[in-house]
């Protein structure tokens, strides 16, 4: 992924109606970090990751981040204004949430700089900005080489730091007078610098040329294409204009009480990423990051739980796709739909437990789900025989793959040998085998607890953040480990 943003539970300790926001705050921890990890193990090596939270929870997850991503590869705190005036409700209430960043990879010490400039792309620049750039009038007319925006970055201001040797006249070219820094000031360039400035008329010495300190001149021409980010971002739209954002797309009252903007989104994905990078949000909540992402020209995944992954979020990106979502980046992105996606059901778990705390083949999968599901994990093609009881999937024309839980003896093994021949081979999977899994030159033998567990993490079907998923403490290390 070369973007993961995630909106998790605040952990507020407030109730809402779509999910609970009020663990106990060491367990928040622990199950925010098991997220970090598996983000960060799917995250491309110049991918980030971009969290947004309030101030209960955002100072701990910072320090958690660090300890997960590497306290180098943090990139910035961004201030998102939420709201226009703080909440009635308390003496000093907050308007801003956190947007905590974070870069994939180990980076040397100083290195932050050059990666950020390296992964993440600028701004678009604003009409504000645009507009500094202006044709101003000079003794000999206007600059030929058009629009500049002039700055006062030829002196120090009061109280700079003064530098006898950056202390010399400069020549006004329209007065023919020497010019010297203000008092208590110095030339913020060296004299070789400054006469360059003065050769290439670089110096901006008024409309009448009297100025007795030079403006240095900025061409539009010059000016980057884009613009860098700030660290407060206040122009990306509020709660309550995603909440409007909502009601429009269906029609009703948002069921999120603080769901995100659009424009928020797509701040992030067009710094983050270029057109056609994968993103992931796994907190997908009403849909807004996918929405963004199809509208911008990005791949995406979502992963939600719950009901409104089906009130809100498929309905909403079908929307998107068929072009009648009206609102957020909408007539910005000039969006009139098109595109398409998959929409999947995460499957129960393949293995469980027996109540003697052995893996075994979970009872929720048949024949044909367990044939399907190895072939996957296996990296073979699910493509069963109408005629042939072995051949469950291939990964070549004479590689093929035979699934099943039964406990194969010796004399179904040399049978399935002889039924396969010498010009083809077959991996078998199956729950159990007596005899010698090299005895057979064209079988492969594998049993499923062990080469299933091998691929995946298993009895971990729900990510959510819920209490009765919190991770086992590790035993203690010593003597127990003998056990």
């Amino acid at each position: 992924m070369k973007c993961v943003f995630i909106d998790p539970p605040y952990n507020t300790g407030v109730a809402f109606d779509d999910y609970e926001d009020g663990l106990e705050h060491s367990i928040w921890l622990s199950l925010i970090r098991d997220r970090l990890e598996l983000i960060k193990r799917l995250l491309a090596p110049n991918g980030s990751l971009w969290v947004t939270l309030d101030d209960n929870e955002s100072h701990y997850l910072k320090v958690l981040g660090d300890e997960v991503f590497g306290r180098r590869n943090f990139i910035a705190d961004v201030a998102w204004k939420k709201r226009d005036s703080p909440p009635n409700d308390r003496v000093i209430g907050s308007t801003y949430d956190h947007i905590l960043v974070w870069s994939n990879g180990s980076l040397a010490e100083g290195a932050k700089k050059t990666l950020a400039e390296r992964s993440f792309n600028l701004m678009e620049r604003t009409a504000k900005a645009d507009s500094q750039y202006k044709v101003f009038s000079e003794p000999d007319g206007p600059d030929l080489r058009g629009p500049f925006r002039k700055i006062d970055t030829t002196a120090h201001g009061k109280g700079g730091r003064f530098v006898e040797s950056l202390y010399y006249p400069i020549r006004n070219p329209y007065t023919g007078q020497d010019v010297y820094p203000r008092e208590g000031c110095c030339w913020r360039h060296n004299r070789v610098d400054m006469e360059l400035l003065q050769k290439d008329k670089r110096l901006y010495w008024g409309v009448k040329g009297t100025a007795t300190t030079p403006m240095r001149k900025y061409f539009a021409s010059e000016a980057k294409q884009g613009m860098s980010a700030p660290t407060i971002w206040d122009d990306v739209g509020l709660n309550q204009h995603a909440s409007a954002e909502l009601e429009k797309i269906f029609d009703r009252k948002a069921a999120f009480d603080t769901p995100k903007p659009e424009f928020l989104l797509h701040r992030i994905i067009q710094i983050a990423t270029s057109p056609g990078d994968l993103v992931l949000d796994s907190f997908l909540g009403s849909g807004t990051t996918a929405a963004v992402a199809h509208k911008m020209g990005r791949r995406w995944i979502g992963i939600e739980l719950g009901d409104h992954c089906h009130t809100h979020c498929l309905p909403r990106l079908k929307k998107v796709v068929d072009g009648e979502d009206p609102g957020g980046i909408t007539q910005a992105a000039g969006w009139k739909g098109g595109g398409g996606f998959r929409y999947y059901r995460l499957a129960p778990s393949l293995l469980a437990k027996d109540k003697w705390g052995q893996w075994v083949i979970s009872q929720e999968f048949n024949a044909a789900m367990l044939a399907e599901a190895v072939c996957k994990l296996e990296g073979f093609t699910y493509a069963p025989s109408d005629t042939l009881y072995w051949q469950h999937g291939n990964s070549t024309e004479r590689d093929f793959l035979y699934t099943t839980t039964a406990n194969l003896s010796h004399d179904q093994l040399q049978q399935l040998s002889d039924e396969v021949g010498s010009e083809r081979s077959l991996l078998v999977v199956c729950s159990a085998f007596r005899g010698r899994k090299e005895g057979y030159p064209n079988l492969t033998v594998k049993k499923i607890p062990k080469t299933v567990l091998s691929r995946c993490e298993w009895g971990k079907d729900d990510y959510s953040l819920k209490v009765e998923n919190l991770p086992k403490a590790p035993p203690e290390p010593g003597q127990q480990e003998l056990f």
